[in-house]
């Protein structure tokens, strides 16, 4: 069974950096491609960033320039390196693999930015 876990989410003051996470196991993970996505208080969940197995990378407007994604194949591990946090930036992270047919979630993590 895959599984996918986020973690490195925390409270944050405004202009801070946070790393995130997301580990996956029970599969082979350098055949993946994640991403992140976020869910605001009220909101619905938004498209962050991506990488592929390949390692082309793209991201949403607001997070270009202050977000990066990366992974790290030998330890199975995806991460969302966030730099310059703004209060509208507070969260909850969930990280998402998808290959072949397969397409599975992570619980989250959240992301408060705040003074």
């Amino acid at each position: 069974q895959v599984h996918v876990v986020e973690s490195g989410g925390g409270l944050v003051q405004p202009g801070g950096s946070l790393r995130l996470s997301c580990t996956v196991s029970g599969s082979d993970f350098t055949v993946m491609d994640m991403a992140w996505y976020r869910q605001r208080p009220g909101e619905q969940r938004d498209w962050v960033a991506s990488i592929s197995r390949g390692r082309n990378t793209d991201y949403t407007e607001f997070a270009k320039g202050r977000f990066s994604i990366s992974r790290d194949n030998a330890k199975s591990t995806a991460y969302l390196q966030m730099d310059s946090l703004k209060p509208g930036d507070t969260a909850v992270y969930f990280c998402n693999a998808k290959w072949m047919f397969y397409d599975i979630w992570g619980q989250g993590t959240p992301v408060t930015v705040s003074s």
